[in-house]
């Protein structure tokens, strides 16, 4: 799954010589978090936030003097004072895959899309990348996640599609993580279906251990892979 398929296209920009209000007004008007900071021919120079813009705008708890003063330095600031330049981008030919590790690493909310000469062509936010797993994972319809612990050996996911097959239940999709078990592994499959009685039940006969993916903690492998 690429970049280029799921970004937004039509993005939202404003110029570094603008005023802080000004993007202020555009976030709040299209609900979005994060406005690319672009020179001519969108050329990519910064990044502005939601939290650069509330940072400097005036305290409520100001009293009427240092409201007075804060208002005035306001009126003196520019997007290029608050922004942070030269940010972390992507490109459209990356993963999405490539866009979620490195969302998570760097811990922000979205990244420009630019081609080979720097220019803006797109955005990829969390909202994006959601969407797109939701897509693939056939999540949207209507059904049940199983979350089965089972051995790390050949044949084994073979054993669990069979059984769930035999039902006649259809696959949404299927995902493998890693367990800190050594030789261990859970299967998530999610079947389009909200009558999972019998097969769970055959998943146990087989020796499959089923648990509640509610329960389950994805960070917890990383703190105990590390």
């Amino acid at each position: 799954m690429f970049i280029d398929k799921s970004m937004t296209k039509t993005v939202i920009t404003i110029h570094p010589d603008s005023d802080i209000l000004e993007a202020k007004g555009m976030i709040e008007k299209h609900h979005i978090h994060s406005i690319p900071v672009v020179e001519k021919d969108n050329f990519l120079v910064g990044i502005v936030t939601d939290r650069d813009i509330r940072s400097a705008l005036p305290s409520a708890l100001l009293d009427d003097q240092e409201n007075k003063l804060a208002k005035e330095r306001l009126a003196r600031l520019k997007i290029r004072d608050i922004m942070t330049a030269n940010p972390i981008t992507v490109s459209p030919a990356q993963t999405l895959e490539d866009a979620l590790l490195l969302m998570q690493k760097v811990r922000v909310g979205a990244f420009p899309v630019v081609d080979q000469e720097g220019k803006v062509i797109g955005i990829i936010s969390n909202r994006d990348l959601m969407r797109a797993f939701i897509n693939v994972l056939g999540i949207e319809e209507p059904g049940t996640l199983l979350c089965i612990l089972a051995e790390n050996k050949v044949g084994t996911m073979k054993k669990i599609v069979d059984a769930i097959s035999e039902e006649k239940i259809s696959f949404g999709s299927i995902l493998v993580a890693r367990h800190w078990e050594e030789g261990k592994r859970v299967v998530f499959p999610y079947l389009l279906t909200n009558h999972v009685v019998r097969v769970k039940k055959k998943l146990q006969e087989l020796g499959f251990t089923l648990l509640n993916p509610m329960e389950w903690y994805l960070d917890r492998l990383s703190d105990r892979l590390d």
